[in-house]
């Protein structure tokens, strides 16, 4: 895209029957930043501020809630333990048990908080980005569960017993056996890491895309003096927030659940 595409997709005085100037679509520029500060060669941009504000965030308020922690809670505890409960009960428990799941909670509680703050950015006046619809960063905490769960495997198995795992060996399987053991092998070393990062980001990628959409419709309509259109856009930039808010927090959910679902097959014991 030009400079002068790049200008004309962020101008807001466009308006229908204008000459040279029509709908500011968005696009790929939605999601490409100037960077704030350069330090030695390395850009720093908006999203990456996110994401620190983000850990910021995270770390204080866990901080705040049990750095001093009280057998009778404060409200700022009692927020804490509901949320740190209803990732260890609700997931971690659900899919890996009390006794093989506790040691995985801290993990899980941060991935879900993590995640859920940055998409959370995507409807924060000011802000207003999902950093989870930069690939890098679901790809990042993608990989840190793929190589926990490779190392657990490896750790609680063996090799032998970590090529079973991977590759779903069952004698029972008879001729289709090797067919079902390539297809495993490529599905469970290749495509889990990138479709767990994906489903985050294509999700908060489109997310992001329809509210761009429908703010921008709504003032170039307005600035056109369509006034009913311009209503309707409106309400449907209301509605997409409400429904943005669901997918962010299910959406962190889901990220989570696989990662537990992942270390109970490596803890799993291989028949």
């Amino acid at each position: 895209m030009s400079a002068d595409q790049t200008q004309l997709a962020f101008d807001w005085s466009c308006r229908i029957m204008s000459d040279g100037c029509g709908f500011p679509a968005p696009g790929l520029h939605s999601f490409l930043f100037k960077p704030i500060a350069t330090v030695g060669g390395f850009e720093f941009n908006k999203v990456m501020l996110l994401a620190l504000i983000t850990t910021v965030l995270v770390i204080g308020f866990f901080y705040a809630a049990f750095g001093k922690a009280k057998v009778v809670p404060g409200k700022l505890q009692m927020v804490g333990e509901a949320g740190y409960d209803f990732v260890r009960r609700g997931i971690v428990y659900e899919t890996l048990g009390k006794k093989e799941g506790e040691k995985y909670v801290p993990l899980m509680v941060s991935l879900f908080f993590f995640i859920w703050i940055m998409n959370i950015w995507s409807v924060i006046p000011l802000a207003q980005f999902p950093v989870s619809s930069i690939i890098a960063f679901p790809a990042v905490l993608a990989a840190i569960v793929y190589v926990t769960w490779v190392s657990l495997t490896f750790k609680r198995h063996g090799f032998v017993g970590f090529f079973k795992n991977v590759t779903g060996y069952d004698k029972s399987l008879g001729p289709v056996l090797p067919l079902v053991m390539v297809i495993e092998f490529f599905s469970n070393l290749l495509v889990r890491p990138f479709t767990h990062a994906v489903r985050l980001f294509a999700n908060m990628f489109a997310g992001h895309l329809m509210l761009v959409m429908f703010t921008v419709a709504s003032w170039y309509l307005l600035n056109s003096w369509m006034i009913p259109a311009a209503g309707v856009s409106f309400v449907m930039t209301i509605a997409m927030i409400g429904f943005e808010l669901f997918v962010q927090a299910v959406q962190a959910y889901v990220f989570v659940l696989l990662a537990s679902t992942y270390i109970q097959g490596a803890l799993a014991e291989h028949h």
